[in-house]
């Protein structure tokens, strides 16, 4: 699923800073959590190809808190609870508000439909501070096809009222396809009269379910003319916009700023200035629900299991996280770009195209200034 999360108050997340080559790697800021595979939908682009389970190996309560105590040692990570739907887990709450207890900030990834004014009043009390909610188009017929159950669209929106009537913030994630890229701004209108804090566009990355949309996926030009409007947008709507598994986004923030003469800071920007397109392995992993970390969701590498060694261990000395560090390692035109300590390109992308994470971002028109 996807990450809810926002802006530190201020600059001092030096770790963010790109590197171009890193031999000691400062923990990661964000932390994404697949807490249980289970799900009461059946959306068309899942990455896990999610069902209602349950799954062999899901971590019991008392190993899921021993990784918590891992990661609270190391660091204070945002960490994101998704799935599948981390609502069909019968100890998400205990889970939220033991990392809550660690001082770390819970967020929660969720379809929505599940929530109910109960749930909201116990996410809320287990010091979850924001949620996201996935709407894939602005009326029900589209959103319900691609999550594949009648309803899915109504049951979000009611989820939403919850949401806003327990006072936990929320934010609105939008898979962009062929089939809905065209409506876009109108979802981004829809995002702003549900008084939603943030708008986040997710690229599709064809892993899991969505191989077979394949062909769903916007071309390279398309992809481009996209981020520059989502650019332009960024400051004539009253949220804040995202884009993720779109890291050209950060190249074309820094061309845009070269043409006004901005300069790319912490106060011009926010954290789009310190943070950079493809944060796997870098300032961010995934945690599988039987313990597998990886760089992303959508990239399935094993880096190490939770299950034989500690958080710590697999993300200081995982050799893939260390390969993804070395932004020198890149190949072909993503290896030669100028842009590719704040991009780095897709390496979900890269490897489903090609079998090779460090290949190059295969949806990218720009051509490097060195050839």
């Amino acid at each position: 699923m996807e990450s809810p999360h926002r802006q530190p108050r201020g600059p001092d997340d030096k770790h963010l800073h790109p590197q171009e080559n890193s031999s000691i790697h400062n923990p990661p800021r964000l932390v994404a959590w697949e807490v249980t595979r289970s799900c009461n939908l059946n959306c068309v682009h899942c990455r896990a190809a999610s069902e209602k389970g349950p799954y062999y190996g899901e971590l019991s309560t008392d190993k899921a808190k021993e990784i918590i105590d891992q990661i609270a040692k190391l660091t204070k990570p945002i960490i994101i609870l998704t799935g599948g739907e981390p609502l069909m887990r019968d100890d998400i709450f205990e889970l939220a508000e033991y990392g809550t207890s660690l001082g770390m900030r819970m967020v929660m990834a969720t379809n929505g439909t599940l929530l109910t004014p109960e749930t909201g009043e116990k996410l809320k009390s287990a010091g979850i501070q924001r949620l996201s909610i996935s709407l894939d188009a602005a009326d029900a017929e589209s959103h319900d096809r691609f999550r594949n159950v009648p309803g899915a669209f109504d049951s979000a929106l009611k989820g939403i009222e919850i949401l806003k009537n327990a006072g936990l913030e929320f934010q609105i994630n939008t898979t962009i396809t062929k089939h809905n890229a065209k409506e876009i701004e109108t979802i981004l209108e829809m995002a702003i009269r549900l008084e939603a804090v943030a708008h986040h566009i997710f690229l599709l990355v064809p892993t899991g379910r969505a191989k077979d949309m394949v062909n769903q996926e916007i071309d390279a030009l398309e992809y481009e003319n996209l981020l520059h409007w989502f650019y332009d947008k960024r400051d004539k709507v009253p949220l804040h916009l995202k884009a993720t598994c779109a890291p050209h986004y950060y190249r074309i923030l820094r061309q845009e700023a070269r043409k006004k003469g901005e300069k790319v800071d912490f106060d011009t920007y926010g954290l789009d200035a310190v943070t950079r397109g493809c944060l796997g392995g870098t300032g961010f992993c995934f945690i599988s629900y039987d313990g597998i970390v990886q760089p992303c969701g959508y990239l399935e590498l094993n880096c190490g299991d939770l299950n034989k060694a500690s958080f710590e261990e697999i993300w200081s000395s995982s050799d893939i996280f260390s390969r993804l560090r070395d932004f020198s390692a890149y190949e072909g035109k993503c290896g030669r770009c100028e842009f590719r300590k704040f991009c780095g390109g897709c390496r979900a992308r890269a490897y489903e195209a090609t079998g090779r994470y460090m290949a190059e971002e295969p949806l990218c028109v720009y051509k490097p200034a060195h050839g």
